[in-house]
């Protein structure tokens, strides 16, 4: 068997071709392949001689890829996921085949690339020159960052800098938010500052956006943190960032926008003014494994303090550059080396453009308004929320109950035609619908009613 490297390198060319076509196969098969799979477990094999490139792709295919879901399918609607585009895919796979660390910039031209795609990504959300930006992993590393450069920034209205003397020295910290996300907390957690400094304000009545008024009445003077959103996950809702904006100039704060998904609503004319203010935000969080549709393990974190930001991520090291003037991405975010996130964003954006992503965008958007509609015309469902961009959150009409939709949901992915995930909207059990992939089609959304329609019928009645 070939058990070493330099065997499989010699006949590298034929392995290359052998994963294509099982690759492409996999992508051909992808729009029928099971949108979610039982996760039984499958038996671990102990540690054993090595088989070769050839042996461990037969027994990947044998013993794993079946249990893997289609995720990156069309009627996926767990999450605000998206596929990942042809562009996008092959970005990814020059990505370890170059294997560049864009951390630095003293080998390489990788890090002018990520910062091409930072700058068109700024173009495309309506960001302005002010803003400079970072690729990281995901949303919860982006608004890590995000709240760390705030937690700075706290800092120097106490006088003192957290990066040097921890955050100890802040004392009392407040973060206000109307709904924030999980990945907050747990941002929060990580940077010292607590799960309990996340105060909750008021929103508006029937929905998940922030009550500008109530979170006036809350502001005192102390240094705060407001976390907005740009598009919740259970509803797709977005807080008034203008009018967050206005209410800076009277009380200021640090105000960082978690826009994960819905910054790409700025593709959409249409809802473009969903994201009126983002510019001035003072730091933003965007997920492009979302609607960008590239590859897991891409996201973006924006701010308009960059020194701050370095302050809190400088990497003090003798063999590295100094970060004056532009530094290094190494001097930016918590990793010091990593991946070139940013090949299969620029593949994507180069190939595909603003008009593409565009179309993308106003297609899910349209599909989830199709699927409301069909939900609202049938007596077994009843829409908890208006569909106000590309979620639909919905929940049975007779007795919402979470052990019914859980049983339910549990049909609907063993037929494998489409995954939903349970959630709850002002305490009512519901199930969430997320339009975030291209190659979902309108035929693909009577689909997953009608197989809604069977599960209701099989487990409800």
């Amino acid at each position: 068997m070939d058990r070493h490297p330099e065997n499989d390198l010699h006949r590298l060319p034929d392995h290359l071709d052998r994963i294509r076509r099982y690759a492409a196969d996999l992508l051909a098969g992808l729009d029928e392949r099971p949108a979610a799979v039982a996760p039984d477990p499958v038996k671990p094999r102990p540690p054993a001689e090595g088989v070769g490139l050839e042996g461990a792709l037969a027994e990947f295919a044998e013993r794993w890829e079946p249990g893997f879901s289609g995720s990156a399918g069309p009627r996926y609607l767990g999450f605000v996921t998206g596929g990942t585009t042809p562009a996008a895919l092959a970005g990814d796979w020059l990505t370890p085949v170059l294997d560049q660390n864009p951390a630095v910039d003293l080998d390489s031209t990788a890090p002018g690339l990520e910062r091409e795609t930072l700058a068109w990504l700024r173009d495309l959300l309506g960001l302005g020159g002010a803003h400079t930006g970072a690729f990281v992993s995901g949303a919860t590393q982006s608004n890590t960052v995000g709240l760390a450069i705030a937690r700075e920034w706290l800092g120097e209205r106490a006088g003192v800098r957290v990066s040097d003397a921890g955050v100890a020295a802040l004392g009392d910290v407040r973060v206000l938010s109307g709904t924030a996300h999980s990945s907050v907390l747990k941002a929060l957690s990580v940077l010292g500052l607590g799960r309990d400094a996340l105060r909750a304000v008021p929103t508006l009545p029937g929905r998940e956006a922030v009550d500008v008024a109530a979170l006036e009445r809350l502001l005192d003077g102390r240094p705060t943190v407001v976390v907005a959103n740009a598009g919740t996950v259970n509803t797709g809702d977005f807080d008034d960032l203008q009018a967050l904006v206005a209410l800076r100039e009277r009380h200021p704060f640090w105000l960082h926008v978690d826009a994960a998904f819905g910054g790409l609503a700025a593709l959409s004319p249409a809802h473009a003014p969903l994201v009126a203010g983002l510019a001035e935000a003072d730091s933003v969080c965007v997920d492009l494994h979302k609607w960008l549709n590239v590859p897991y393990d891409s996201a973006v974190q924006f701010t308009r303090h960059r020194d701050l930001q370095l302050r809190v991520f400088r990497n003090n090291a003798a063999y590295l550059t100094d970060p004056a003037g532009d530094p290094d991405f190494v001097h930016l975010t918590p990793e010091n080396s990593r991946r070139l996130r940013a090949l299969p964003a620029w593949f994507a954006l180069r190939a595909y453009g603003a008009s593409g992503h565009r179309a993308i965008v106003e297609r899910n958007i349209a599909q989830a308004r199709l699927l409301g509609d069909l939900l609202a015309a049938d007596a077994r469902w009843r829409l908890l929320a208006p569909v106000r961009l590309n979620i639909v959150c919905f929940t049975l009409a007779d007795a919402p109950d979470a052990g019914r939709i859980a049983a339910l949901l549990r049909e609907v992915a063993a037929t494998g035609t489409a995954f939903l995930t349970a959630t709850a909207l002002d305490g009512v059990p519901a199930i969430r619908a997320a339009f975030s992939n291209w190659r979902t089609t309108d035929a693909d959304v009577p689909r997953v009613a009608a197989a809604l329609a069977d599960a209701h019928t099989k487990v409800i009645l």
